[in-house]
Parts: C-alpha cells; structure tokens; sequence
C-alpha cells in the first residue's frame, strides 16, 4: 500500500466501519501508524500503606545488589531494575500523610485547603498542579508522530466508588482529578466501544469479521498477523469476562465496610484481566501513558487468598516489633509486587510491532507508594521502582540519594519524553535540576 495513503482514504475505498479502527491504529505498515521514531512509554503502578524497608531495599548500591524478599518477584528483570532511595517527598501544607501522599505523588505540589477531613491533621482538597503522567501525555499528544487515540488510559484496581483525596493520584489539571477506571468491563468498553453492559455482552469481532477480513487481504504479511493477534486477544477476553459474568458466587455475598469493593476477594482476577487490557493498548498503540492504581492512600484490601485476613491499612499501622503483622505486610508487599513482575512479563514476551525487541524495551514501569512506611507515616524514601527500557536510564542499579525531593524525579521522566521542563509542581524543590545519575 502506498505510504502516501491516509486512514481516510484507506476507510473509504474499503468501506470499512468506524467499528473497526481500533484494530487499524498500529499496523506499521498503513500511513497512519506513527512509526517516524521508537515508541516510548510509561507505566505510573500504586500501592499504598508504606512498605517494610528491611525487606525492601537492596543493602548494596550499584550493580552489584540483591533484591530482597519483598522485590524478588523482579528477579527475571533484574538487569532492567532500577531502586531509587532517598527520594523523599517534601510537599508539606494541608491534609494527612495519606492524603498528601498519594495527591502530591505526581504532582509534586500542595493541596488546596478543603473540607475533606483526615486523621488529626487539617482538612484538604485536591492538588493544586497537573500530575507528571498527564503532563507527559500532554506533550507526546501535541506532536502527530506521538499522537494516539487515547493519549493516556487511568486503570485501577478495587479503588473505592467515593472521591476524594485519597481515591485519586492523577490529575488533569489544578483542581481536576481523573478517575481511574477498575473495573474490565468499563476498560473493554472504553477500547473497544461495543459492550453495552455485562448482562448483554455481544462480541465485537462479530459484528466487525467482514471488515477485518477486507483489512488482512489489503495488508502485508506483518501487518496481517498483527491484526490477528489483536483480534485473539480481543476474543480471549470476551470469553473470560463473559465467564466471570457467569460464575456463580455460591454463597452469601457479605456487607462490606465502607471503603471496600464487593469484589475484594477477586483483586487478582481483576488485576489481570487489567493489565492483559493495558498491555494489550500498548501494543496496539490507544495509548504510551498509564496509570495503573491498585486500591487507594489508606487502601483497606483484605488479601484473604494469601491468608491474611485483617486489612492492609490496619495492619501498616502496628509496630515493627510485631513480627507477625511485619511478616503478613511483607507478604502483601510481595503480591503488589507480584503485579509488576506481571507486568513487566507480559510487556517483555511481547513483540513491539514494526519495531526491534519487546514493549518492556520501550516501556518504563515506575511503581511507587504515597508512603515510605506506614506506622510512621513518614513520607522520606518514598519507594520508587523502575523496571524496563522505555527512557534509556541505566538500568541493573541500586541508586542511593541523599534525601532528594522527588520533584526532580518527576522532572527527569518528562526529560525522558524530551519534555525538557525547568520545574515541575512546586518550584521550591526544583532549583537542583533534574534527578543525577539516572542516564
């Protein structure tokens, strides 16, 4: 096909529907697939209460480090591991640790003052800046060779129904949070336009086969095979959501307090289901940025599936000389975790289509935590994560800072997107530049 053919022309002379364009929007091959430079992209991953540092942080610096149990999980990708210590966030004013936590994360500004009321500090809002993932989809949306349909998706996962400061980490603007879809179904329907609601669950594929069929005679080879790739995955998840809608509880559902999703104990179902959706967006290029929350600051999940039976967040608040508390959170530590290696896997075992290696090649994970541990709230070595190739640092390190502000951190992930910003959130801890010793 000429390269001087647009998505217009393509559409019209095939008669193709607008159903069907999700499919069309990466095939490298068709003029409008942004193939100019490499795809890079970026995953924000959430997890709240803090973490249990000894069994967190590698002891060594440097190349030379051991993940300890909580990070083991990442042993496949040690060598694109990359640990931050000492990145601290400085945003202090209103609201709790929590609540500053997780709305200051991206951010890296205060909240304005508000009403919603947290633990014994001061009541708050929502934040005053933009948050970094957004920032970062605002700058590749502006150029026609990083434009994607979505821009960015905001996935979660059990994130309660209510709003507030707590339930939200990304941010369109001052004053404008985004919330984080959670649940599949929405998500699918998000992508793919067609599924109307869980009790009539159509597939997509049938209403758009005649259209797919005049794509793959009108492409070349690659391009045909990634269409069919595509098109499985899309069948593959009709099938398990539509098994999910069909399975029978067997028991009494209970009341759940409030804050907890009645679908607590199906964390992990759902938790995959999400990130076979986002990995799938990104290979088919909806998006390059993404938030992905599992739970919320203060999350009360009840990990029941590794025998835990009391909350998250009641647990971070017992003292380290609890051992089995200490022993149970390391443990819930290990399944967030878990999800990143997740991630990473399924991002590492899939090909990037009209270019060299895998997506985790051209994708950086960066999990985080509105808190570096829980019982004292303290918001110094605020954990950070990296995993994978998506903006060149050098990875299969342990860094270690002198209690840096994390502002500089986001900083140098939009100088990674060549979104060489001066300061980012409040420009009081700007004036260091852009994080060292990442590059």
């Amino acid at each position: 096909m000429p390269l001087t053919r647009n998505r217009r022309e393509f559409v019209r002379d095939l008669g193709i529907s607008a159903a069907a364009m999700p499919f069309l929007l990466n095939l490298p091959g068709l003029a409008f697939a942004n193939q100019a430079k490499r795809k890079q992209r970026i995953v924000f991953v959430f997890s709240p209460n803090g973490v249990v540092p000894k069994d967190f942080w590698p002891d060594e610096e440097g190349t030379n480090f051991k993940l300890k149990q909580i990070l083991s999980p990442l042993e496949p990708f040690k060598k694109q591991v990359l640990t931050l210590h000492g990145v601290c966030d400085r945003i202090r004013g209103d609201g709790d640790g929590h609540m500053r936590g997780i709305g200051c994360l991206l951010t890296g500004i205060e909240l304005y003052p508000g009403n919603v009321q947290g633990g014994s500090d001061t009541p708050a809002g929502w934040a005053k800046g933009i948050s970094v993932d957004q920032e970062i989809k605002n700058h590749l949306q502006k150029d026609a060779a990083t434009k994607t349909r979505f821009g960015s998706l905001e996935m979660g996962v059990m994130v309660p129904d209510r709003a507030d400061t707590w339930t939200r980490w990304s941010y369109a603007g001052a004053n404008k949070p985004i919330t984080p879809i959670d649940d599949p179904y929405q998500m699918f329907n998000k992508l793919y336009g067609r599924v109307k609601d869980r009790e009539a669950l159509a597939s997509v594929l049938d209403d758009i086969k005649d259209d797919l069929k005049k794509v793959g005679n009108n492409v070349g080879a690659a391009d045909k095979k990634l269409l069919e790739e595509h098109a499985a995955f899309v069948r593959d998840m009709e099938k398990e959501l539509k098994e999910q809608k069909n399975a029978v509880v067997g028991h009494a559902v209970p009341k759940m307090e409030p804050g907890i999703r009645k679908d607590n104990d199906n964390m992990p179902k759902i938790s995959k289901a999400q990130i076979d959706l986002l990995v799938n967006s990104f290979h088919a290029d909806f998006a390059r940025v993404a938030s992905y929350q599992i739970t919320n600051s203060v999350g009360g999940a009840r990990m029941k599936w590794l025998d835990i039976n009391e909350g998250h967040h009641e647990l971070s608040h017992e003292p380290d000389t609890n051992e089995k508390a200490q022993e149970k959170l390391v443990k819930i530590n290990k399944w967030y975790c878990e999800q990143v290696a997740y991630l990473a896997k399924r991002l590492a075992e899939t090909p990037e289509p009209g270019g060299s290696g895998s997506l985790l090649d051209n994708t950086l994970i960066v999990w985080t935590n509105e808190l570096g541990k829980g019982n004292s709230h303290t918001m110094d070595n605020i954990p950070f994560v990296m995993v994978g190739g998506g903006l060149d640092f050098k990875m299969g390190r342990s860094l270690k800072y002198p209690k840096v502000a994390h502002n500089r951190l986001l900083m140098s992930l939009a100088h990674g997107f060549g979104h060489n910003v001066k300061t980012f959130g409040n420009p009081n801890h700007c004036a260091a530049g852009a994080l060292t010793g990442l590059v």
